[in-house]
C-alpha cells in the first residue's frame, strides 16, 4: 500500500481543472498538482487518507506529447504561469475539455457547447502586476518579483516575464536596483519588521497610461522625490500618469491602504473598452487582460441578444463594465457591487460615457436585491471565484427574468450553481469558454440560461 512520504513513479493520464494531474497507484487515484496528462513523473506522496491521495512532483521522467520548450526563463521557478510549456492550441483544448467535464457533472441536461474563444494576445497581455519584495533565499539580497512556485517567502525576480510588456519589466528592475542601492530592507513576514512590501503596476493597454503604486510599512521612510525622479526618467512606451505611495501595516500579505500618499501626477488612468472609457484607480477591479475583456464582454452581449426596452440587472458588477457596455441598447441597467470604491468608479464612468440609464448600488447582492422594485428581463451574473452565495441564489432566481447570463472564472463553481437554476425551472441553452489567461490553467466560462 502506498504510504505518506513514499516516492513513486506515476503516469499522469488526465489533467483536471485547475492544473491537477490524475494518476493511479496501487488502485488508488492520486492527485498531482501541476501534473500534465501524458507525463511520467517521480513524485512524493504528501497526503494519504482513505479517499484522498496527493503527491508532489520531484522530477519529470518523461515529457507529455503536449509539451514543448517554455519561452519564459522563469518557468518552473516562478509560481505564476503553469502552462508555459504547453503550446497555446493545446492549452485551449485542455481548458475546453476540462470545463465540459465539470459542467457535465452538474447534470443540467442538453446544451450547446461552443468552441473556446482564444485570447487576442498570448504574450504581454496583463494590464496589472502585483510584485512582492523579499529575497530569493533566506538572508539573500533584496528581490522583487513573484513568489516562487509553492513557496510563501521566496521571491523570483521576474525580469524576463513574458505575460507583461517591457514597461512592466523596466519599472520592476529600476525599482529593485534603486532600493538595493539604498539598502532599504523588505518587510519580513515572519518577523513583521521591515519597510518594502509590494509594487503594483497598472497599465491601460488601449489608453496608453501607467500607474505605479509602491506599498511599504510605516517602519521606515523612502525618499519620495528620488523615487519619482527615477521612474519619470525611464523611457516607457506608456505615459506614466501617476506614482502613489501606500502605507500598509496589516499583518496579512495583501495590498491594502492604511494611508495613501500622492507622489506624482494622478491616481487615475483611463482605459478604453469597446468604445467606452473607464477610469481605473489603484484599488479598483478591472479585468487583467484588456484585449481578452473586449472579447469576453462582446460574447456576453451576444448571449444576451436583443435588449431594446428591456431592464437588466448586472449583479456583482465591479466597476460596472458589463452594465455600461449593455446600457446604450437597454431601457435601464442596475448594477450591484459590495466594494464601495468600485461602485463610485462605476458611477463616475457612467457620467464620462454619457450614460443616464445606469444605476449602481453599493452593498451585498444578497441584501440589495430586496431593495430593487423593477422587474428585470435579463440578469447578468459575474460573481467572485466561489460563485453565488447559497443564500443569495434563490433570491436572485425569484426575480424570474427571461434570461440569465452567468460569467464564471471558476468552472467548479458552476458545477454547484447550475443545478439550482435547473431545479428552479431554467435550462442552459449554450456554454462557451473565453480564454482570458494564456499560459495559466484559468479560463472564463459564459452560460446562457432561459426560463423553460
Amino acid at each position: 500500500m502506498v504510504k505518506k512520504n513514499q516516492e513513486v513513479e506515476l503516469y499522469i493520464d488526465k489533467t483536471e481543472f485547475p492544473n491537477k494531474g490524475k494518476a493511479v497507484c496501487e488502485g488508488k487515484t492520486v492527485t498531482v498538482k501541476g501534473g500534465l496528462e501524458g507525463q511520467t513523473v517521480l513524485a512524493k506522496v504528501i497526503k494519504n487518507r482513505r479517499n484522498k491521495v496527493e503527491a508532489r512532483i520531484i522530477e519529470v521522467l518523461e515529457k507529455s506529447p503536449l509539451e514543448t520548450e517554455p519561452k519564459c526563463t522563469h518557468f518552473g521557478i516562478c509560481g505564476g504561469c503553469s502552462y508555459q510549456n504547453v503550446p497555446y492550441e493545446n492549452q485551449l483544448a485542455l481548458k475546453k475539455k476540462q470545463v465540459k467535464e465539470i459542467i457535465d457533472k452538474a447534470d443540467i441536461g442538453e446544451y450547446e457547447y461552443l468552441d473556446i474563444v482564444s485570447s487576442p494576445v498570448t504574450e504581454g497581455y496583463r494590464n496589472k502586476m502585483e510584485y512582492s519584495f523579499g529575497d530569493t533565499e533566506k538572508d539573500g539580497p533584496l528581490a522583487l518579483g513573484l513568489h516562487q512556485k509553492g513557496r510563501f517567502y521566496e521571491i523570483e525576480i521576474t525580469e524576463n516575464c513574458n505575460i507583461v510588456d517591457s514597461d512592466f519589466r523596466e519599472v520592476l528592475m529600476a525599482t529593485l536596483n534603486y532600493f538595493r542601492e539604498k539598502k532599504t530592507p523588505y518587510y519580513n513576514k515572519r518577523q513583521h519588521a521591515g519597510v518594502l512590501r509590494h509594487l503594483v503596476v497598472r497599465k491601460a493597454i488601449n489608453g496608453g497610461e501607467m500607474l505605479v503604486n509602491l506599498v511599504t510599512s510605516s517602519q521606515g521612510e523612502i525618499n519620495s522625490q528620488e523615487f519619482v525622479e527615477l521612474l519619470t526618467s525611464l523611457e516607457l512606451k506608456a505615459e506614466l500618469k501617476g506614482i502613489i505611495h501606500t502605507v500598509n501595516d496589516s499583518l496579512a500579505d495583501v495590498v491594502q491602504s492604511d494611508e495613501t500618499r500622492m507622489l506624482y501626477g494622478s491616481d487615475i488612468i483611463t482605459e478604453e473598452l469597446l468604445g467606452l472609457k473607464f477610469n481605473i484607480s489603484p484599488f479598483s477591479f478591472f479585468q487583467t487582460n484588456t484585449k481578452g475583456a473586449e472579447v469576453l464582454y462582446s460574447k456576453v452581449r451576444e448571449f444576451i441578444g436583443e435588449t431594446d426596452d428591456k431592464t437588466i440587472f448586472d449583479l456583482y458588477c465591479g466597476t460596472g463594465t458589463i452594465a455600461q457596455i449593455l446600457a446604450p441598447v437597454a431601457k435601464k441597467v442596475y448594477g450591484i457591487e459590495i466594494v464601495e470604491e468600485a461602485v463610485e468608479a462605476a458611477k463616475e464612468n457612467a457620467v464620462i460615457n454619457g450614460l443616464e440609464n445606469c444605476e449602481f448600488i453599493a452593498g451585498d447582492v444578497m441584501e440589495k436585491v430586496n431593495e430593487l422594485s423593477d422587474k428585470p428581463d435579463i440578469i447578468v451574473l459575474d460573481p467572485p471565484r466561489d460563485g453565488i452565495h447559497p443564500k443569495a441564489i434563490h433570491k436572485i432566481i425569484d426575480f424570474k427574468p427571461e434570461t440569465f447570463v452567468y460569467v464564471s472564472c471558476k468552472p467548479s463553481s458552476l458545477e454547484r450553481d447550475l443545478p439550482v437554476f435547473k431545479e428552479r425551472g431554467y435550462k442552459a441553452e449554450k456554454v462557451q469558454c473565453v480564454d482570458m489567461f494564456p499560459m495559466t490553467p484559468h479560463v472564463e466560462t459564459v452560460v446562457k440560461l432561459y426560463k423553460a
